[in-house]
């Protein structure tokens, strides 16, 4: 499979993925787009700079649309900045008309690579991005909850003075404010964490609900301190870039569609899955217990509710 990745938008996000790309020497090329050409030569020129500390020789560059002809992937970060206050489904309308010019412009370039969508509403835009590529479901990707899930094990891994590579749980649903835990498949270690809980063995019931409040509301606090989030979004993009070059069959909880699996359909939302270099090998169906399968229905109507405002058949070409 070939080793080149280009990055649509280079602001914060998307030049987080960049350095977090070159630290790990992921890929072999690296083409950053954006419509600020001035400011991609200065970010190139930037990152080539710090290449006899990588651990691989890259090539990085400043380019356009007809460089992805090539490339294996293409993350799309582009996307209003954040304004304290708003919630990710708020840029909807604003997200939605910088989707289309961008995916318009890959098709027109003949990219048939695999697309990892990072802009927010990351489930929706994923979906927008799908429908309006005519891509195959498996090849168009969203980062989804791969960053709250990094968050949850973070949380855990301090309160139960764990590695957090050895605690196993994923935020599924929503990227967003409809997002849950389903702890009944949550591990630390080899332990089921709600066991631990109920034997008060490090942690309570109710420390795991403030957890997950803190996991879901934690981009919120960011946002009123820094005005954005972009760390952690680069290091799970690149986390999922990994995956799919190294043809991993990793399990990572992307943005991915459903076609049947959890009772849902024509839907891209939160849950895990098996990446490789052919994009989302499959999608792995949880059996939700009552309350867990009541809050991801409770996410997919939020999904499809937001989904039906943006009139995507009109738009098709």
């Amino acid at each position: 499979m070939k080793s080149k990745v280009a990055i649509i938008g280079t602001g914060m996000v998307g030049m987080s993925y960049a350095y977090s790309m070159v630290n790990q020497g992921i890929c072999e090329e690296l083409v950053l787009i954006d419509i600020n050409k001035e400011k991609t030569e200065g970010e190139a020129i930037d990152l080539n700079h710090g290449l006899s500390f990588a651990p691989r020789k890259m090539k990085i560059y400043s380019g356009d649309y007809a460089d992805l002809k090539d490339a294996a992937l293409v993350c799309i970060t582009a996307g209003p900045p954040p304004i304290e206050g708003e919630t990710r489904l708020d840029t909807l309308h604003k997200s939605i008309g910088v989707m289309k010019n961008i995916i318009g412009s890959i098709k027109a370039s003949g990219f048939d690579g695999i697309i990892l969508i990072a802009t927010n509403p990351v489930d929706i835009m994923t979906y927008a991005a799908w429908k309006l590529s005519g891509f195959d479901k498996s090849r168009v990707i969203g980062s989804g909850t791969t960053l709250d899930s990094a968050r949850l094990r973070s949380a855990l891994a301090d309160k139960l003075d764990i590695n957090q590579k050895n605690i196993h749980a994923y935020v599924i649903g929503e990227h967003g404010d409809s997002q849950f835990v389903p702890w009944s498949y949550a591990l630390c270690g080899v332990q089921p964490i709600y066991h631990m809980a109920s034997k008060n063995k490090g942690i309570s019931f109710e420390e795991l609900a403030d957890i997950e409040d803190e996991v879901r509301n934690i981009a919120y606090k960011i946002i009123k301190a820094k005005k954005a989030t972009y760390y952690g979004i680069g290091m799970s993009l690149a986390r999922i870039t990994k995956a799919i070059l190294e043809n991993e069959n990793s399990i990572l909880s992307v943005s991915a569609y459903l076609d049947g699996q959890y009772g849902h359909d024509d839907v891209y939302i939160s849950v895990p899955s098996v990446i490789n270099k052919d994009g989302v090998r499959e999608v792995i169906e949880l059996p939700l217990d009552k309350g867990e399968k009541e809050k991801f229905d409770k996410s997919v109507v939020v999904m499809k509710e937001n989904i039906g405002k943006l009139d995507l058949e009109n738009n098709l070409k």
